[in-house]
């Protein structure tokens, strides 16, 4: 190839490549969403029990409650011994004989709005008259504060012939010190009797109280506020129940059970006043034993006769 030739080849050959198109350039690329930032492990849904859980220490915590009793819970353990009972969201609730309302204070805010609580209570002696229509100390507590009580019951009974409500209509049945009185009282069988006539089938019956030595003899040692807990136990199963647990909850190995004035000789009563009050208060609250029953299942509930009456405010 001469170079006349060889200048015409390259001179055709830029041409050719002028004609052609030059590549697309590439159009900038677009950034993905931001996605916000999650944890590397999210907590898991709460369930009913965990909120009903995490309720009760709200409730514990609650300024409505006194300080007095606040105070009380490093002996009565509250929300461990509803949990050992086994309380839970909707169940319907009695409490028998709340006194003070030393529990009432917890559980009637408790069960509000999560199913609901009833105080039975004893038929106050009145006299006639205006004097009549005086509520209760419970009453007034719970008139005083709507907000925290405003859907609480109170039933009132007779403790020889008691009747707590429509039978088969309560999921649970708690009482906290108060066998020792109905024991004192020869009216304790009827009372068990009758949280089993008003318990649903499966229902539970939560019981504390202070508890004796054991092999102590009842009628030598329930004047001083102390019981077998095997006569307890005897109570409850001959009213038809089954013993479903036991606990140590609110055990007290300090309360040797031999005080002048019974159980009342310790704190929170202190009978003896500031006499070895400071020995007492080492010593704390009493022995207590801590008993769940359970209403059989398949039990036949009866009706309640007609002429039956219940006192409901």
């Amino acid at each position: 190839m001469n170079k006349y030739t060889f200048a015409l080849a390259i001179i055709a050959l830029a041409l050719s490549a002028c004609g052609q198109s030059q590549a697309p350039v590439p159009a900038p690329a677009v950034p993905p969403p931001k996605v916000a930032d999650q944890p590397a492990n999210p907590p898991p849904p709460q369930s009913a029990q965990q909120m009903f859980d995490a309720k009760i220490d709200a409730v514990l915590a609650g300024k409505w409650r006194e300080a007095a009793n606040s105070t009380r819970d490093q002996y009565r353990h509250p929300k461990q011994t509803l949990e050992f009972f086994g309380l839970k969201s909707g169940m319907n609730l009695i409490e028998i004989t709340p006194a003070a309302g030393w529990y009432a204070q917890v559980l009637a805010p408790l069960m509000e709005d999560d199913g609901s609580y009833t105080a039975a209570i004893t038929i106050p002696k009145k006299p006639a008259g205006e004097a009549a229509q005086d509520k209760t100390a419970l009453e007034k507590m719970f008139a005083a504060d709507p907000a925290q009580y405003g859907k609480a019951k109170v039933v009132q009974y007779d403790p020889k012939a008691p009747n707590l409500g429509v039978p088969g209509s309560a999921d649970m049945v708690v009482t906290f010190r108060n066998v020792h009185n109905w024991v004192m009282g020869d009216y304790a069988p009827g009372m068990f009797k009758a949280f089993f006539d008003v318990l649903k089938p499966g229902g539970v019956l939560g019981v504390t109280d202070h508890r004796a030595a054991p092999g102590a003899d009842l009628e030598k040692i329930k004047r001083f506020g102390y019981l077998p807990e095997d006569y307890v136990i005897k109570l409850a199963t001959d009213a038809g129940f089954k013993l479903d647990g036991k606990s140590e909850i609110n055990a007290n190995p300090k309360d040797t059970k031999d005080y002048p004035k019974g159980v009342w000789t310790l704190p929170p009563t202190l009978t003896l006043g500031d006499k070895d009050k400071e020995k007492y208060l080492a010593i704390g609250e009493s022995d207590r034993m801590t008993l769940r029953f359970v209403k059989p299942q398949g039990d036949q509930i009866f009706s309640a006769p007609a002429d039956s009456k219940q006192k409901t405010n």
